[in-house]
């Protein structure tokens, strides 16, 4: 059930890759998205998806632009050539859900915002690759902050990745970093067979700290500088793992 809401999340993506070029705009994804959930008969479990101290999310995905990190509510302006808009989206069908994410480049992209989109994706297929059954989260962490800090770019520390399948966000919380804050408890968690978990990581161009302004959904690179995100749902099988999101 959790692989056929993740094809159908898949599609979504395939619809906003259609959509990315100059002149469209986040609520045209929006919209789009919207049209083909309710053609499943599925549900975005981001609309009304509510998190204490903000007001319920009011669309059906997250649509982030340039120094937007994630969160980002769609709206009616023009997207421009060279804009990076990253996407998440999910969909739940009849009672199960599938969660992805993709960074999108308007037009063509310029050199920096090339070698920043390849390290974002490479680092989704490190941790991917690195989610072993029987292995631990923090081997994902390790691999994914290995490769994005190793191209000197950095990894946003307060969101992460997480378990997923019959809500959005459920337990283990996966991160994308380690360091002397981590919780050993959470980063020694045992990835089981039957887990579904979401890995995610968001890449900064410059520093990793992030902002929210007066508690508003979008939240913003503190610096300024560009990020990407990408993501697949995951599931832990007893000899291997399976990608749920793809098409």
């Amino acid at each position: 059930m959790i692989r056929e809401a993740g094809r159908i999340t898949a599609e979504c993506l395939e619809v906003i890759r259609k959509l990315a070029v100059p002149g469209s705009s986040t609520l045209a994804m929006d919209q789009a998205v919207g049209e083909l959930i309710a053609r499943y008969k599925a549900k975005s479990p981001f609309l009304g998806y509510a998190f204490p101290g903000k007001k319920p999310f009011p669309a059906n995905l997250c649509a982030s632009v340039n120094e937007c990190v994630v969160h980002g509510v769609p709206n009616d302006e023009e997207l421009e050539e060279g804009d990076l808009v990253s996407i998440d989206v999910g969909v739940s069908l009849n009672g199960y859900i599938g969660d992805s994410a993709w960074t999108f480049p308007i037009g063509e992209p310029d050199p920096a915002a090339k070698r920043l989109l390849v390290a974002g994706e490479e680092a989704l297929w490190a941790g991917i690759e690195a989610a072993k059954p029987r292995g631990k989260i923090n081997d994902i962490a390790t691999a994914v902050q290995t490769l994005v800090e190793g191209r000197g770019y950095s990894v946003v520390r307060e969101f992460v990745g997480h378990g997923v399948g019959m809500a959005l966000h459920e337990e283990p919380q996966v991160p994308n970093y380690v360091d002397a804050k981590s919780t050993a408890i959470m980063m020694n968690k045992t990835l089981k067979p039957g887990m579904v978990i979401a890995i995610e990581p968001m890449v900064n161009e410059g520093k990793a700290e992030v902002e929210s302004k007066d508690n508003t959904w979008p939240v913003l690179t503190k610096d300024g500088s560009r990020s990407v995100h990408f993501e697949h749902t995951v599931a832990i099988m007893g000899d291997r793992i399976e990608i749920m999101t793809l098409p």
